[in-house]
């Protein structure tokens, strides 16, 4: 069964897409690979976890997994942050980016708090 919407899965692939852009262009500046390896990681892992919640069994399992959707999402964020602060890329270039992050989180945490409300009116 799946619980979210489509637009919001297509905006979460489409983050994730934009995160390996700009990984791939790290990449061909020869940035420092650890960098580039874990900003990939963590922005694609949103997607893998985001996904993964649509077709959550329980609502435990759906906060769960948003919740780790959430820490990668501030793992990303971070990862961008740094590479404004290390001037490999100029703070206008990631600037919808990293707003993007925040939305998404924004959107997450609702969804967890929601979710949450949802348990505790059960019990």
């Amino acid at each position: 069964m799946a619980r979210l919407r489509e637009e919001t899965l297509q905006r979460v692939e489409t983050f994730a897409d934009r995160v390996v852009d700009v990984a791939e262009a790290l990449q061909k500046q020869r940035r420092f690979s650890r960098v580039v390896d874990q900003l990939a990681e963590s922005g694609t892992s949103v997607g893998a976890n985001f996904f993964e919640a649509n077709h959550a069994l329980t609502t435990r399992d759906f906060v769960k997994t948003v919740g780790i959707a959430v820490k990668e999402l501030s793992e990303t964020k971070f990862w961008l942050r740094l590479i404004v602060r290390r001037g490999w890329f100029k703070p206008v270039r990631l600037a919808r980016l990293l707003a993007e992050t925040d939305e998404l989180l924004a959107i997450f945490n609702a969804m967890i708090v929601r979710s949450r409300r949802g348990l505790t009116h059960k019990k």
